[in-house]
């Protein structure tokens, strides 16, 4: 919030009686308040706006004027659903995401929870160096069976920070509905503070939706068809249309005003944790801005929905969001309202970004390391044990089956397959793997047959929401080469190939984040992409595979700390072992 001397000084800049940092001259004002375009000058005082409108004023001997004839000026874009961890840092997302438009991020605290309030604190003190503005949504349940549930204590803590805006996505909606205490204190902690309470309601039928409103439930991002989008306005809630690297949905979604012609105020667009490739290639918000204009949102409205919505919904409106004085100078100079691509991005009133080239400089990656949650592996030689990779046979009937129907939905399909010494020989069953989940300690392990991934000979990871090490192979001596190196890497990726290691990334940021740049990220992606492929890996999102293989969020069945789980039936099929 902005002190009284702050307030007074813009009031000056205002009235003309103080000369501004920066005048933008002559644009075109996109106004999401108004939701007209109109010419207009823009005054700018550290880092914040002054004044808008029709006359030229605060322009001293040192002010520095851009002329921005013929030019869109728009706020910078909202991101209120981050997951600032796809192979990247925050500091990697911002340098992919700022010279694309977007400026601010509510960004997921996965990455930051066990380390606490403490975790949110130190994490502040690197998002100051970040040259947009970064908030966190705090998660008050571990996304995989066999974690605990954060202490209720440790959730409130984080929730009460003031860099927190509200509590991240519920990923076990039924418990929810069911009114599973935990949760719904977690929730009403949220809201006694004032803060948001995002949902995570894939698959909830219209009539859940009241008791999950109920419950203390402010938005959803889960929509797939427009009528859901439709079902949760109905009853209250806001909502994020999601275009994202796994769920690429906006052209569905979208249709929910194109043409059933709900009211927008209450809609945000979200890229939902986009992988870096897709990024590169397709964009960030301003690509969904591209898809909703071309499908018939007036482009005004559509940038409302990017920007004015989700500051409004979190209670940022003061800071970010709009043109409009004491707000940050969060902007975009714009071409066009078709193509929105940045030729400038200002971020608190400094230039970022030009012609889609970042210009501002950022913290390293490494920076994270010091407030991100440790990722503690098993020891090498435990992991380098070949007859723990490879999963034990029944002594009668079929094996239960991880199969993938896409990226990330799985069912449970039973198979017969031919046993050697106790175990599952995988030789006359072409199409499945053997994968194996060590806990972040190696104090646990789980075991299943996965199908629909390909048939890479040996594969390892830390790339996993249930942390510790996930191998896949259809040779355990070649998953356990990967595993062993996965480890001594500190975290990441390692692909064996005729018994060797072919391909490595490492991921040294609690395992699961590289500080390395943008750039280099979206070549790793497209590296072990082609590496699946190759090997038969056949759906469209090759990280999300990797990283949900092992949560209890997403139907049907999957690989957890406790075991083979059925989500739908919240039963673990098989459970997992110790390890002496």
């Amino acid at each position: 919030m902005l002190t009284l001397d702050e307030r007074r000084a813009l009031m000056q800049v205002a009235r003309g009686e103080r000369p501004a940092d920066l005048v933008i001259r002559g644009a075109t004002l996109a106004n999401v308040y108004s939701g007209e375009l109109h010419p207009a000058h823009v005054a700018i005082y550290r880092g914040r706006i002054a004044y808008v409108g029709s006359r030229l004023t605060g322009v001293g001997p040192h002010t520095q004027v851009l002329d921005a004839e013929g030019l869109i000026l728009a706020p910078g874009l909202v991101e209120p659903h981050a997951h600032p961890f796809v192979l990247y840092t925050p500091t990697g997302l911002v340098e992919g995401t700022l010279p694309r438009g977007t400026t601010a991020h509510f960004a997921d605290d996965m990455i930051l929870v066990y380390h606490g309030a403490p975790g949110i604190g130190a994490a502040a003190d690197v998002a100051k160096e970040l040259p947009v503005y970064l908030r966190w949504l705090a998660r008050a349940a571990p996304a995989t069976a066999g974690r605990p549930l954060f202490p209720p204590d440790e959730v409130r803590g984080r929730l009460g920070h003031a860099q927190t805006a509200g509590m991240m996505e519920y990923g076990r909606w039924p418990l929810q509905y069911r009114g599973d205490p935990p949760l719904l204190g977690a929730a009403q902690a949220a809201l006694r503070l004032g803060k948001r309470v995002e949902g995570h309601l894939s698959g909830a039928s219209a009539e859940r939706l009241s008791a999950l409103v109920a419950s203390g439930i402010t938005s959803d991002h889960e929509p797939i068809r427009a009528q859901e989008v439709v079902d949760r306005l109905r009853v209250g809630l806001w909502v994020m249309l999601r275009h994202s690297s796994l769920r690429p949905d906006l052209p569905e979604v979208i249709r929910a005003v194109t043409e059933a012609g709900v009211d927008t105020a209450r809609l945000m667009f979200t890229t939902d944790g986009s992988t870096p490739a897709f990024i590169a290639e397709h964009g960030h918000l301003d690509e969904m801005l591209r898809i909703a204009v071309k499908a018939g949102v007036p482009p005004v409205r559509a940038l409302q929905m990017a920007t004015r919505n989700p500051a409004t919904y979190y209670g940022a409106e003061g800071d970010i969001g709009g043109v409009a004085p004491g707000r940050r100078a969060d902007l975009l100079l714009l071409p066009d309202l078709e193509t929105f691509r940045p030729v400038r991005v200002l971020a608190a009133g400094q230039v970022v970004a030009e012609e889609g080239r970042l210009t501002a400089a950022l913290p390293p990656g490494e920076a994270w390391a010091r407030c991100c949650a440790v990722n503690p592996l098993p020891p090498a030689e435990r992991v380098a044990r070949p007859d723990l990779h490879a999963v034990p046979a029944p002594d009668a009937g079929p094996v239960p089956v991880i199969d993938h129907t896409n990226a990330v939905i799985t069912r449970r399909i039973d198979v017969d397959v031919p046993r050697q010494d106790g175990r599952v020989d995988l030789s006359g069953r072409p199409g499945l793997l053997h994968a194996a989940l060590f806990d972040q300690r190696g104090g646990r392990l789980a075991r299943a047959l996965v199908a629909g991934l390909g048939e890479v000979e040996g594969f390892a990871t830390t790339y996993t929401v249930a942390r510790g090490v996930l191998s896949l192979g259809r040779d355990p001596r070649a998953m356990a080469l990967a595993a062993r190196r996965v480890v001594e890497l500190g975290g990441g990726f390692v692909v064996v190939e005729a018994g060797e290691v072919a391909w490595e990334f490492p991921l040294t940021v609690s395992a699961y984040m590289s500080p390395q740049p943008f750039a280099v990220l979206v070549e790793a992606e497209r590296a072990l992409r082609e590496r699946l492929v190759r090997r038969g890996y056949p759906h469209n999102d090759v990280l999300y595979s990797l990283s949900f293989l092992t949560g209890d969020f997403l139907p049907r069945v999957r690989l957890t700390p406790a075991g083979l789980l059925d989500v739908m039936e919240e039963k673990v099929l098989v459970p997992s072992v110790p390890l002496g």
